[in-house]
């Protein structure tokens, strides 16, 4: 990790019945974690003493009610809520749900206002933060809506990055989802997001087929050889470096990822599952393309260790990692590309032709 500046990272609880709030005291219970940053929780001091105790865990809490009262070398709370919650370890309640999104959207108007720099979410249970006001899949669908930008969800390590061209949707779906525009716009972001986040000159894209053996010449589907294959033939030609598609079953177990600096796979489980078999514990889930930094541990609110004090915060922490180095590799690339030397044209043809920059 780069220590450049301390930078004040934002976290949003997760499901208070999961795994989360243990895997967060346990990150900043380590000294050497506010070395790097300033940790704002949004929840409440008192719960999280609560579960502390109960878990047998050692850590400080410094509660505030305002942003400008954050201390750094502290573990602050921002106390949402002052009453004494009801855990109710490995359940999917609608009480647990009710807090995460409070938490979550709480600290995502915090990351727009600027309050937090970046922020790093817990776990949350997909079904019970579903309510009237909140009809989101997950973290990344809603950040769209409330960020700048194109989201897409990343899974990086230092070695691998996968992107997905779809994500959240039903497999009988995926094929009808994935459309020239789409492949595109998704290239687009990746290529982006490799530059300014994390300092690839000239990102090297690989995707992976749509349809198993990417179709075998249209026998298994024609989705490739009509939409995949055309598309990264014209992106190609316009000076991308985008390969592919790749046949999935092999792509991994080959080590033919180790020549790309990013993966885009058709939909969620093909990137996802080869992902985690190789990097989890390690891995981190990154929102790319928006204007604000977010990130997430590659796993869910495991409730089967929920209140046994078992969970690895190794994950956890790898994404509060990722999210202080993008933010500080994203302000670099900013400074290095806002005073770009606006060359005149009568002046560039005189550099190209070899005599020197023009008089004045």
């Amino acid at each position: 990790m780069n220590k450049q500046q301390k930078v004040r990272v934002g976290i949003s609880i997760g499901d208070l019945n999961g795994i989360g709030a243990e895997i967060v005291i346990k990150t900043f219970s380590e000294a050497m974690m506010l070395d790097f940053c300033t940790p704002v929780i949004f929840a409440s001091a008192k719960t999280l003493s609560y579960i502390k105790k109960e878990l047998g865990l050692q850590a400080e809490f410094y509660g505030i009610d305002a942003f400008a009262k954050a201390l750094d070398n502290k573990i602050n709370v921002f106390n949402l809520w002052k009453e004494q919650v009801d855990i109710s370890w490995g359940e999917a309640t609608d009480i647990a749900g009710d807090y995460a999104l409070k938490s979550f959207t709480t600290a995502t108007k915090a990351l727009k206002d600027g309050d937090i720099d970046v922020l790093v979410t817990a776990p949350i249970n997909k079904a019970n933060i579903q309510k009237e006001d909140f009809a989101f899949p997950g973290h990344t669908d809603y950040l769209a809506q409330e960020l700048t930008g194109d989201a897409m969800m990343l899974m990086v390590t230092d070695t691998l990055k996968v992107g997905l061209l779809t994500d959240h949707v039903a497999v009988k779906d995926v094929a009808s989802n994935i459309t020239p525009d789409v492949i595109k716009k998704k290239v687009n972001t990746l290529y982006k997001c490799l530059q300014q986040d994390f300092g690839v000159d000239r990102p090297k894209i690989a995707l992976l087929g749509i349809n198993p053996h990417v179709g075998d010449n249209g026998v298994i589907g024609d989705d490739d050889d009509k939409v995949l294959i055309p598309t990264l033939e014209k992106m190609r030609a316009g000076g991308q470096l985008v390969y592919g598609p790749y046949a999935a079953d092999s792509f991994f177990g080959s080590g033919n990822y180790k020549n790309f600096d990013a993966i885009l796979a058709a939909y969620h489980d093909q990137g996802l599952i080869p992902f985690k078999t190789l990097s989890f514990g390690k891995g981190v889930n990154y929102t790319a393309g928006l204007d604000k930094v977010r990130t997430s541990p590659d796993h869910g609110t495991a409730y089967e260790i929920a209140g046994k004090g078992e969970a690895d915060p190794g994950s956890f922490r790898e994404a509060v990692y990722a999210a202080i180095n993008i933010y500080n590799k994203r302000k670099e690339y900013q400074e290095i590309t806002k005073d770009v030397l606006k060359v005149s044209p009568k002046r560039a043809g005189r550099e190209r032709a070899g005599r020197g920059p023009a008089r004045k």
